[in-house]
């Protein structure tokens, strides 16, 4: 008898699953995410759940938010961004110049036309000597050439220079996305290029714990549309790992429940996704993933993604005000646990004559830097200062100049802050005693006194009270969204009716505003149980919530199938001539039909390539063809261009099991 291996790495949690498609969960366990070093968590669940004969082991799948939280969160490496043939106004658009932020960037002669010519020839000398300039700062390079899904010709010529004299990852922006839109092509990128470290951290983490258990099997990691891709090719393009948990969640939550037409909506430590299941088929989004307030290229599931989970900051904002999110904090019981020494720092906080701002906030190294890495003099302190452990962030951000370092620290995802959160509020409302309750209650109380609320426990039922809200509203906005309307800014009377029916606002005398889902709610996450079946009544609607919901990615994980799509383009040329658009280049024909023939056969080719690539074992193909032929004022018709798209589908390769010498797996 055979199983599959499912591990999901979250902010907090990372989940794995031994799993059998016929049986279901064999065994689960959960351990706690080690973002100094994520063998250390993903090898704590690996162990719990491993069979006594690995030989059993047919396949391993990963998903992860890493991608996700880390957009979220504005964290990631350092990239270089090459724009060839570019505008420079193009850093204007799409939010270009925002998701730069301090990385550098350059634009170098070159690109091509919208029919594939060059525009101008490619400046080797002008690449080598901006990359030359930006390679002690960067730990990857996005490379952009205008119009290159029309012509990649100097996209491919700038990898080349770039990997054969830098050494560094190149992400080549028309391997990502086959549309037009030139500086979204290039955010997608540069995304990309910054989130390869994290990728590849926790890849090779795996790759060095499955060696180290004798699993000589495939490995395969979820993308954002669901399907699933092999460690090779995600390790090249992990900005298609964005929505990689929410999508796992979709395909755990069918496998788990066994309805076709749902909400599911996702609670993790960082972020809460919300996705349609319809059909039994996740819904993809028609304009790329959005994360983090960028607008990418990657296709993935339609998923509504906000700052809110268990781990979501808690910040005070004036009298009686706070804030939720979005970004994670450490709970200050977990980090307890953990550091025995912080519970007697909160009590110090709490017993000191005078209140700060800083009062019940940590901070602590998040991972190891980055080989070569020059630090500023105000962030070679703040590194120095947490190298024997956590410390009050008073003790660190002692003037502006630190206060600014923390920050980017923070950002740059190499320390983190903890403070009072959610399941900070679950310990003191007994909803949750996985951790140190003494420690969450006093950080309760030196908030409340910030807030000037009467008690610890009133702080808790406070925070209790807006995760139930902003759950519930996020799925409000979402089921809007599924139906073209944002409601998002909603004011004046939409706001009031919607704060009363949230319970944000205390319910009129005459009048009571309900809000009823149409679909029933699928809860999944580790905080299922404690939050919502309180959203599910305050929205009216069936609340579905499986036995194994806090590992539902860990199933979808291995659960799900390889998706491989190519899309190809044919254009019409001033002569007559019709041109494909090649993944090498550009190709000429006389007559339409020689060229869609010619592009059916390149795109089933990669297609399959990509599919075997990824891991599938026996792929089917399938080819389409959209002609677009506009008519003109004369009555005649114009040919504007054909789009040629094959997908490949198939199930991953699996290692033969060996014959079983013990039991399959120890109890769940």
């Amino acid at each position: 008898m055979a199983a599959l291996l499912g591990i999901d790495t979250g902010g907090t949690y990372t989940d794995a699953v031994l799993y059998d498609e016929t049986r279901g969960v064999l065994a689960k366990a959960k351990a706690l995410t080690s973002k100094h070093d994520l063998a250390e968590g993903v090898g704590a669940a690996l162990a719990k759940v491993l069979p006594e004969d690995p030989g059993q082991v047919q396949l391993v799948s990963l998903s992860t938010t890493l991608a996700t939280n880390a957009l979220v969160e504005g964290q990631g490496g350092a990239a270089g961004l090459i724009l060839i043939g570019y505008p420079e106004k193009a850093l204007e658009r799409a939010g270009l110049k925002q998701a730069l932020g301090a990385d550098p960037a350059v634009f170098v002669a070159g690109g091509h036309t919208p029919e594939g010519n060059p525009k101008a020839p490619l400046d080797p000398e002008a690449l080598r000597a901006a990359a030359a300039a930006m390679a002690p700062r960067v730990s990857a390079f996005a490379v952009a050439g205008f119009f290159a899904v029309r012509n990649p010709s100097h996209e491919l010529a700038a990898r080349e220079l770039l990997r054969t004299e830098f050494g560094l990852p190149v992400t080549c922006a028309h391997e990502l996305s086959a549309g037009l839109d030139a500086p979204r092509r290039a955010l997608t990128a540069l995304l990309n290029a910054r989130l390869i470290p994290l990728i590849q951290q926790l890849v090779l983490a795996v790759r060095a714990l499955m060696a180290e258990h004798g699993l000589a099997v495939p490995l395969m990691v979820v993308k954002g549309d669901g399907s699933l891709v092999g460690d090779g090719l995600a390790l090249q393009a992990p900005v298609e790992t964005i929505l990689s948990g929410p999508a796992a969640s979709l395909a755990g939550a069918r496998a788990l429940l066994g309805a076709e037409d749902m909400l599911v909506s996702d609670m993790g430590g960082t972020t809460t996704d919300i996705a349609v299941l319809r059909g039994g088929r996740p819904v993809l989004s028609a304009s790329g993933a959005s994360v983090g307030g960028y607008r990418t290229m990657v296709e993935a599931i339609a998923v509504h993604t906000v700052g809110l989970g268990g781990d979501s900051e808690v910040c005070a904002a004036g009298p009686g005000r706070f804030s939720l999110g979005p970004r994670r904090a450490v709970p200050l019981s977990l980090l307890a646990k953990q550091c025995p020494a912080v519970e007697g720092w909160l009590v110090e906080q709490l017993q000191a004559p005078f209140e700060h701002a800083e009062d019940g906030r940590f901070l602590l190294p998040l991972r190891s830097l980055p080989e070569g890495l020059q630090l500023k003099p105000a962030e070679t302190a703040v590194w120095q200062a947490l190298q024997a452990g956590p410390l009050p962030l008073s003790a660190v951000a002692k003037d502006y100049l630190g206060k600014c370092a923390v920050e980017r620290m923070i950002e740059r995802g190499w320390i983190v802050l903890s403070a009072f959160t959610p399941s900070d509020a679950a310990h003191v409302l007994g909803l949750h005693a996985a951790w140190e309750a003494t420690a969450a209650e006093t950080g309760a109380a030196l908030l409340a006194r910030q807030l000037g609320l009467k008690s610890a426990h009133r702080m808790a039922e406070a925070v209790f009270g807006e995760v139930v809200s902003a759950g519930a509203e996020a799925l409000v906005f979402a089921a809007f969204g599924e139906e073209g309307l944002d409601v998002r800014c909603a004011s004046g009377l939409g706001r009031t009716l919607l704060d009363r029916a949230l319970g944000r606002q205390a319910p009129l005398s005459l009048l009571t505003p309900r809000l009823t889902l149409e679909r029933p709610l699928a809860g999944m996450g580790a905080p299922a149980a404690t939050y919502y079946p309180a959203i599910a009544e305050r929205l009216n609607t069936k609340l579905l919530v499986s036995e194994h919901a806090e590992v539902c990615n860990a199933v979808g994980a291995v659960a799900s199938g390889i998706v491989q799509r190519v899309s190809l383009t044919v254009t019409q040329l001033a002569d007559g001539r019709y041109r494909v658009h090649l993944p090498d280049g550009v190709g000429d024909f006389l007559t339409l039909e020689a060229a869609a023939a010619r592009a059916s056969a390149a795109a089933g080719a990669a297609a399959r390539d990509l599919a075997d690539r990824a891991g599938a074992g026996e792929s089917l193909l399938e080819v389409e063809r959209a002609d677009c032929i506009v008519p003109d004022s004369s009555g005649q018709t114009t040919f504007v261009e054909s789009v040629i798209t094959a997908t490949a589908v198939g199930r991953p390769r699996l290692a033969l099991p060996r014959p079983a010498r013990s039991p399959l797996a120890r109890p769940a």
